[in-house]
């Protein structure tokens, strides 16, 4: 996937909203909330499980960096949600790590109880 079938190893630069040495922040092109943004690893890598300890780390700064922002720029949002899909099975479509950064804002689903373990519809029941 690496090179021109990787359309995240090849990002146009003004798409970029922050980064380090090692990765990259982005706005989502469908975005499943306002300001919803992706950070994700300059070096192609599959999935969060490939990532070096450096490359973890920044993006997680990122992560951070970006929430900080986006409560700066956006009152209205109260929380976020962040995640990775690692696996076609577990819903991954674009096979270059990356992590949403989903903001969340009260009263933007009726009952948001449970965040990521409403993914999987009548789930296994909690041990």
């Amino acid at each position: 996937m690496v090179g021109q079938r990787c359309i995240f190893c090849q990002v146009d630069p003004s798409k970029i909203v922050a980064e380090n040495a090692h990765a990259i922040a982005v706005k989502d092109e469908f975005p499943v909330t306002p300001h919803h943004c992706l950070v994700m690893p300059k070096r192609h890598v599959t999935d969060v499980f490939g990532l070096s300890q450096e490359e973890l780390l920044a993006c997680y700064a990122l992560l951070n960096e970006q929430r900080r922002a986006l409560l700066l720029e956006d009152p209205s949002i109260v929380a976020f949600n962040v995640g990775s899909n690692a696996g076609e099975v577990a819903g991954q479509s674009m096979f270059h790590c990356h992590l949403h950064l989903i903001p969340r804002r009260k009263g933007d689903v009726a009952v948001p109880k449970g965040g990521i373990r409403n993914l999987i519809r009548g789930g296994a029941p909690a041990q």
